[in-house]
């Protein structure tokens, strides 16, 4: 029999064989019960001692720009030999000799487990979707760093003759691997963390990295096969396993699955026994004479795709192994690494010029694809320092030579401390050198205004947080009137919160994607909410629906809901505005704090209009039959409350839309105006100059008028359509006001209103000393609020300006160094009769970035 790698309970240091029993011809490694025992606080202290120091360098680099694995490998070296393990007290008594071996047996079993849940999320999808920029670079990315790892290892032993003493050949190709990794999600974190995750660059680099990641794994595998001391052996059982797990193993595994676990009851006992078959899968292809993680990594593979097993899975396991198993990795490699002997055996001069030449080869093979596919050389640059990001891959290679004997203390520290200096050069380097470039320059149709006048397709980005949500979302979707000549692309986007890891991800939906239906099971939360609004689609033949699932914190999600609404130039994002969650068995529970930040970042920097939706019953008008012409379906009674500005033309131009819907909607819009009372207690101006006083009266005569004109545009317009009321009230505060709107409460199923954030009137006076909800606006909040006795929805919108816009007399303008832009002005009032559409619009110049707006 072939001598067994052992690496499942072995550790590299050979020396090291107190408490252990070898078997020399089945290398099985067993300790003793007392020794175990005894070991145990230590080991306890060690693990407090890593997860401390771990904790305490990410508080203190992530203002640096350090992306989580920084942290982990320094906290290893410092306490190791390098830092701490130098002063004999604290390598005598928390690192003593006799400790390592449990320490490494647990380290190990940690990159089993880490590389069974790596291969649990593995998705060849982006792989063989990847255009061919992305395969290029990846390609050159692994060809070119090879080559430079090879040349780096012989620099190395001509710069120094003690780094002769190993082979040479076999150690230079664990650094050439080494250099040709690219951490999949350490990119997408530091991608996130620059927000530029969603642009073009950042789309390419997790292509690439993932081609990158995927081609490194194999070279590895490669690697420790041939330089097995049976490679003839080694291989084909290797090949053998694989597809033995591909064509057999993984369709067993699905029936039983299908078979025994019911729905989502994944239970513990399911747990546990997956936990012991990634133990035994990892001790085969130790056996063959390969690492234990590659059984691992096999397992996860084949595991049944269902999200009910892998979130299960993920959930127990994620925490427990990268939180606390995988500081031990970090730890053991720490141990090994020796930066006072390499500085004493290596000169100064020769360090350096590796590091800087390793990190160059990732750039230089990025360049060079750039060059040939004519693209700019600042984004190719940029694209090879964040291919340069070192992870877990990278450390598990180095040691891997290093268990192996192909690499030294020298060489093996030298490694090290390349990749944690190219990782740390990363973040900080593009954050100081690179600004994206946005090529969207021609998005011009960012309000509902603009999309009812040019008559264009109405793009919507729909957020929904839970399954409570779509149904909501889905009625107001069905109002929306989706025509032949009027058009809706609805992108529908999940917004899952990300717990445990520290990779943001954005799924993209298809129909192939959807779970098919099986009567067993319940589908996932995520199924049901893509059925639905495939269920949508299918109802409404002018209605076209993408279904995205964004898994990011809270607190970060606001990011992607603007980014997305970039991407996908929409004119309105609706967003479920919740004060009270309810748990699945019917009680309330307070809304997550996150929630206000979100909403409030988004209507600060959404690059469109954005609508709050308050559901109070609305998913129950959800038609369940053919959207168009369908006499049996519930009418919607809407109510659209037009005060005043720029907030409300927009939620006008959104329930005028609506009311081209007449079989299934019928609109009421009660304009307020103010009496006589109320224009003579209108607030004074605070301008303190006479022409900042007549600046501000000519602005508020003008958003006077362009109110006075839609009005009248829209109640001319519909002067023949029975199923829209047009009605003016004159009231002279906000209690006024909302007494006229209680006195037809019972009517109607959604209010729609204008959030009206940057328009003071009197009419609305007295409201806002109660407003609980800033981001509702004055009305939106009064309407919402639980002493509203109206149980309809209410859906609150806010019409996209540029962020720098100055409102003067004549409209607004915006300046952005050398570019401008300005509004199409109406230089007379057009009489009432003329059926013109007239509306309130921005005009942009052509070379206008939307990076700035």
């Amino acid at each position: 029999m072939v001598e067994s790698s052992g690496y499942l309970v072995k550790g590299a240091m050979d020396d090291l064989e107190a408490c252990y029993f070898v078997n020399q011809t089945g290398g099985n490694y067993f300790q003793s019960t007392s020794a175990l025992t005894s070991s145990l606080p230590l080991f306890a202290l060690q693990l407090s001692a890593v997860l401390f120091t771990t904790r305490l360098l990410l508080l203190i680099l992530r203002p640096l720009r350090q992306p989580s694995i920084v942290s982990l490998i320094i906290a290893g070296v410092v306490l190791g030999p390098s830092v701490l393990g130098a002063a004999p007290l604290f390598s005598d008594h928390v690192l003593p000799f006799k400790a390592v071996k449990l320490l490494e047996t647990f380290a190990n079993l940690a990159l089993v487990y880490y590389m069974f849940l790596f291969g649990l999320e593995m998705d060849l999808n982006p792989i063989m979707n990847s255009g061919s920029v992305a395969i290029w670079i990846a390609v050159s990315g692994i060809l070119i760093p090879l080559g430079f790892g090879f040349g780096l290892f012989y620099l190395l032993q001509l710069l120094d003759m003690k780094a002769k003493e190993i082979n040479g050949f076999k150690g230079s190709i664990f650094w050439a691997i080494t250099l040709t990794a690219t951490n999949f999600p350490d990119v997408t974190q530091v991608l996130t963390d620059l927000k530029l995750l969603r642009t073009d660059m950042g789309r390419l680099a997790v292509s690439s990295a993932v081609s990158s990641d995927f081609f490194s794994w194999i070279l590895l595998v490669l690697a420790m096969s041939l330089l097995n001391s049976h490679p003839y052996y080694v291989l084909p059982s290797i090949l053998a396993f694989v597809l033995l797990c591909v064509f057999v193993i993984r369709p067993a595994i699905s029936k039983i699955a299908n078979h025994v676990v019911k729905g989502d009851d994944f239970t513990d006992q399911h747990i546990w026994f997956i936990l012991g078959w990634i133990v035994f899968f990892g001790f085969i292809t130790d056996v063959f004479g390969l690492h234990s993680m590659v059984g691992g990594f096999m397992l996860g593979v084949i595991m049944p795709r269902r999200d009910a097993i892998r979130m299960k899975l993920m959930e127990r396991l994620d925490d427990f192994v990268s939180g606390i198993l995988m500081p031990l990795f970090f730890l053991t490699s720490g141990i090994r690494t020796d930066a006072g002997f390499m500085l004493k055996e290596t000169p100064w001069y020769a360090v350096l010029a590796i590091i800087f030449l390793s990190f160059g080869a990732k750039i230089l093979s990025t360049v060079l694809v750039f060059l040939f596919h004519n693209k700019p050389m600042e984004d190719g640059f940029a694209l090879g320092v964040i291919m340069n990001t070192k992870g877990v891959l990278s450390i598990i290679i180095i040691n891997a030579g290093r268990n192996i004997k192909v690499l030294n203390n020298q060489t093996f520290t030298l490694m090290v401390f390349s990749a944690l200096a190219m990782t740390c050069m990363v973040e900080p380097l593009i954050a100081a050198i690179y600004k994206p470039r946005n090529k969207l320059l021609r998005y011009k149709n960012r309000t509902i205004e603009s999309v009812l006048e040019n008559g264009v397709e109405f793009k919507i980005l729909a957020c929904v947080l839970s399954n409570r949500d779509a149904p909501c979302v889905i009625s107001l979707l069905e109002a929306s009137n989706a025509g032949p000549d009027i058009p809706i692309c609805v992108v529908a986007v999940h917004l899952v919160e990300l717990t445990g890891r520290n990779t943001a991800m954005l799924i993209v939906h298809d129909q192939s994607m959807t779970s098919k239906s099986n009567p067993i099971r319940a589908k996932s939360e995520s199924d049901q909410i893509i059925a639905a609004f495939k269920s949508y689609e299918k109802r409404n033949p002018d209605v076209s629906v993408q279904t995205i699932t964004a898994i990011s914190p809270y607190e970060n999600i606001h990011e992607d809901i603007c980014s997305l609404a970039l991407d996908m130039r929409v004119s309105l994002i609706i967003i479920p505005f919740q004060t009270v969650l309810l748990t699945a068995d019917g009680r309330a529970e307070d809304a997550k704090s996150t929630f206000p930040a979100m909403n409030q970042y988004v209507l600060e920097n959404a690059p469109c209009s954005v609508g709050l939706l308050v559901d109070r019953g609305l998913g129950s008008v959800v038609q369940t039959g053919p959207a168009r012409n369908s006499s049996g379906s519930k009418r919607h009674r809407i109510a659209m409350i037009f005060i005043g500005g720029p907030d409300d033309r927009e939620a006008l131009a959104y329930a005028w839309r609506m009311a081209g819907h007449p079989d299934h909607v019928s609109l009421t819009v009660l304009r307020f105006l103010p009496g006589r009372v109320a224009a003579e207690s209108a607030p004074e101006h605070s301008s303190s100059s006479h022409d900042g006083l007549v600046s501000s009266m000519a602005i508020q005569e003008r958003e006077k008028r362009l109110d006075d004109e839609y009005t009248y545009e829209f109640m001319f317009k519909t002067l023949d359509d029975e199923s829209i009321t047009y009605t003016e009230k004159v009231v002279n505060n906000g209690d006024e006001t909302l007494a006229e709107i209680r006195r037809n409460e019972a009517d109607f199923d959604l209010y729609i209103v204008g959030r009206g954030e940057k328009t003071r009137s009197v009419l609305t006076s007295g409201l806002s000393d109660w407003n609980s909800c800033k981001e509702l606006g004055t009305m939106g909040d009064a309407l919402a609020s639980s002493n509203f006795a109206s149980h309809a929805s209410v859906l609150v919108i806010q019409q996209y300006v540029p962020k720098n816009y100055i409102a003067t007399p004549f409209g607004f303008s915006a300046s952005y160094g050398s570019k401008s832009w300005q509004p199409l002005m109406f230089s007379e009032q057009v009489p009432f009769g003329n059926s013109t559409s007239i509306s309130h619009h921005y005009v942009y110049d052509e070379d206008e970035d939307d990076d700035d707006d």
